[in-house]
């Protein structure tokens, strides 16, 4: 089969296409993870996760420019070589991994996060960069995100905390899972993600991908900074219950 044909496969790709986009971009950071799960109402999970990750990393190099020079460095420090160990498990353990499991798993700690920011955490003073929490929410972010694409929650409930400028934020999330997204393109090669139909698919999705991202660059620059904290936890708390009412419904 050379192309995906299904129009019910566009009426639901093209939307999660531009929520993705606009999420990589740096609005509603998290929210990326939408993609295959939306994807997968018409098509398997499996060739989402194909269909999505040359498009991600296209998204990536559109956000990586924008955000040019715009990183923690400290945290990407930290982050980055657990994120790298994460996503070697993730690759080790493909064929044992229950990702409902990981889901469910996932959503419950990020439920708690944001409910413990609305109950007293918005008033707690701003972290510094650790390295230990650094790295272990880095090797959850890597197995997360090699396994379902959902890694953003567990980067994020390590960089949220730290308060930073929304533009400094945004640009380190970015960085994180442009390296990430590129890692992941070997593994996923050698598990055979990438077929003919899964490639052509996503070139025919493709031409959305820097329109939609440059929209959520632009918009991380236009929203105040309380505003873009609100929606951000907002997002997250969506994520979550996702999260969780996926794997629920994986297990039962």
């Amino acid at each position: 089969m050379p192309l995906i044909a299904d129009p019910w496969f566009y009426a639901v790709a093209v939307p999660a296409v531009l929520i993705v986009g606009l999420a990589k971009g740096g609005f509603g950071a998290g929210l990326a993870m939408l993609g295959v799960p939306l994807m997968s109402l018409v098509i398997s999970p499996v060739h989402a996760a194909g269909i999505m990750l040359p498009i991600l990393c296209a998204m990536d190099v559109v956000a990586v420019v924008s955000y040019r020079g715009t990183a923690h460095r400290r945290s990407l420090m930290i982050l980055l070589p657990g994120a790298l160990v994460g996503i070697v498990l993730g690759y080790a353990t493909a064929a044992w991994v229950d990702e409902a499991y990981v889901r469910l798993i996932v959503g419950l700690v990020t439920l708690l996060f944001v409910l413990d920011y609305w109950t007293g955490g918005a008033a707690r003073p701003a972290t510094r960069p650790n390295a230990a929490k650094g790295v272990f929410w880095g090797t959850v972010a890597g197995f997360t995100s090699f396994v379902s694409h959902a890694g953003g929650p567990p980067a994020q409930m390590y960089l949220l905390p730290q308060k930073m400028d929304r533009v400094l934020f945004s640009g380190t999330m970015v960085l994180t899972f442009a390296v990430m997204n590129a890692v992941k393109l070997v593994p996923y090669a050698l598990l055979g993600q990438f077929d003919r139909a899964n490639l052509l698919t996503s070139a025919c999705l493709l031409p959305l991908a820097p329109i939609a991202t440059y929209v959520g660059v632009r918009l991380v620059r236009v929203v105040s900074q309380d505003l873009f904290y609100k929606i951000t936890y907002v997002g997250v708390f969506l994520v979550s219950l996702k999260l969780i009412r996926d794997g629920l419904a994986g297990l039962f």
